[in-house]
């Protein structure tokens, strides 16, 4: 059972000793819901032994309304949505949707909750996957005509790719090593897209990945990929790495870009930012009737275990880091409520985080709504570009190519 948050803002009605004892008496195991009610107590009124002894007091992070629409009316097509993060970034800056191609139900029902507009061509109307090659091919055909005069944006998926992912399996276990591509599945995807932008001729295309793969076989199939695109008349620099904490997000987020164009210019590089803590959105107010706000419902023992935490620290157990407010967050995850990881921890309230402060992290605005069972929206925000480096790499893009 999740608990909302219900305190207009979070407060320290008991002191850490007093917390103790109260916990437990209730016993390890026993749901925290159940331990603190009696004492008409919520989660978000637990300390850690040691709460509030910094405070975030630096900048604001950067907001997508902040950005200039200096993209008007150039069209765009988006491959690999998600929840839509980086077409965010895009559409802030005036760039005009024309259609989005993601194969997973779940997101397309969050895509099309937020932006009705949108052609979003995906379950249960489309197949929306990539490698559904002549469908998408004649989707596209009936949109456009080549060579088209606006962008093609996508991140192939990324989990053969991540360390992070295989952190998940053991050293031992044939699925720890990055098979990248030799998944049959997710290893073609990024060839599928090169093909279509050879297809379909776009003015400029972005390529976003994890890290990692640029390091998958020596590096030679991405080399393999970018040469094939500027065999075809593509201006395509060496891949860059960009890190969310450096351009106004409180989050630690290294994303790989390949950005190309068919026309003569090269990408400028979007210029560095003060750094942001995260407890620039995780020490705000939490009103009532916040969209995706809910806790977890942790045991007894596990939040004994993080109140002993110090700002920063891991707990080892649970795997799970205590955010400091004064740094950037370590970075987001795709994990959740039910498997594939924990959200990390609050830094003042020792719990996990809830999907509406990872999305904070991420840069999404609060009326973003996620849609599904809680440990898929943890994905859907966990696998997202932040929609504020989305805007920042649009706005390059606009000054670069257009």
């Amino acid at each position: 059972m999740a608990l909302a948050l219900e305190k207009s803002q979070l407060s320290e009605n008991i002191d850490y000793v007093s917390q103790c004892d109260l916990l437990k008496g209730a016993g390890l195991d026993t749901d925290i819901e159940d331990a603190l009610y009696p004492a008409g107590l919520s989660i978000n009124d637990l300390v850690y032994e040691e709460s509030r002894t910094v405070s975030w007091l630096g900048k604001k992070p950067r907001k997508l309304s902040s950005f200039r629409k200096i993209g008007k009316d150039i069209p765009l097509v988006s491959f690999f949505t998600g929840c839509g993060g980086l077409d965010l970034g895009f559409e802030s800056i005036g760039f005009t949707h024309v259609a989005a191609f993601e194969h997973n139900d779940i997101f397309c029902r969050t895509l099309r909750l937020n932006k009705p507009k949108w052609k979003i061509f995906g379950p249960p109307f489309h197949a929306g996957d990539v490698c559904e090659v002549d469908e998408v091919s004649d989707i596209l055909s009936s949109l456009f005509s080549t060579p088209f005069e606006g962008i093609f944006i996508g991140g192939p998926p990324c989990q053969p790719f991540s360390i992070a992912a295989n952190q998940r399996f053991s050293k031992k276990g044939k699925d720890f090593k990055r098979v990248g591509f030799s998944h049959k599945i997710n290893g073609n995807h990024l060839f599928n897209f090169v093909n279509l932008i050879i297809e379909f001729r776009p003015v400029a295309f972005v390529i976003e990945n994890v890290p990692g793969l640029r390091d998958i076989d020596g590096g030679e199939q991405l080399f393999l990929a970018i040469e094939s695109l500027r065999r075809n008349g593509y201006i395509v620099p060496e891949p860059c790495i960009y890190d969310a904490a450096d351009y106004g997000i409180p989050q630690y987020r290294q994303r790989m870009f390949i950005i190309g164009s068919r026309r003569k210019l090269v990408f400028e590089a979007p210029e560095k930012l003060e750094r942001i803590g995260s407890g620039s959105v995780l020490e705000e107010a939490n009103p009532i009737g916040l969209l995706n706000n809910e806790t977890r419902n942790h045991k007894v023992g596990s939040i004994l275990r993080y109140s002993q935490l110090n700002y920063g620290q891991r707990e080892h157990l649970g795997r799970v880091d205590r955010l400091d407010p004064m740094k950037p967050s370590k970075t987001v995850i795709a994990g959740g409520t039910n498997g594939g990881g924990r959200s990390h921890l609050h830094p003042e309230v020792p719990r996990t985080l809830t999907v509406r402060e990872c999305a904070r992290l991420q840069s999404f605005p609060d009326s973003y709504k996620f849609v599904g069972p809680i440990a898929r929206q943890f994905t859907q925000v966990g696998n997202a570009v932040p929609p504020v480096l989305g805007a920042t790499i649009a706005t390059q893009i606009v000054t670069s190519f257009f």
